[in-house]
């Protein structure tokens, strides 16, 4: 039994799959967005470190490839493509509805309460 003070509004960003977006903390906290920025950030260092630092002893070891520049190029294209993906597919958590007599349901019709397949 659904009371419409537990309906979203329109201006609210609840998570309830009646294709709402997510609320920011739920975003934040997903996964691919942790890997992405973390992917990002040592991106970023690991290609200022090669556009910076790389000399001529740097050269003569690695056959004359900046290693750091584009292994940093690569965590930046890693780290947007997650970021990317959780942006585009954000993760809507199911809510558990009101089935018969009472027993919280989620929105397959499963019993939320079950711990067994």
């Amino acid at each position: 039994m659904s009371h419409p003070q537990e309906t979203p509004t329109s201006g609210s960003a609840g998570t309830s799959g009646t294709g709402t977006r997510p609320r920011f903390t739920e975003v934040l906290f997903d996964l691919r967005t942790v890997i992405g920025g973390l992917f990002a950030v040592y991106g970023l260092v690991c290609t200022i470190w090669g556009i910076t630092s790389f000399t001529d002893a740097d050269k003569q070891r690695t056959g004359g490839i900046n290693l750091n520049l584009w292994a940093g190029l690569g965590m930046l294209l890693v780290g947007a493509l997650f970021l990317l993906w959780s942006i585009r597919r954000p993760v809507v958590p199911v809510e558990p509805t009101d089935g018969p007599a009472g027993v919280k349901q989620d929105s397959r019709g499963r019993d939320a309460g079950a711990t067994g397949r």
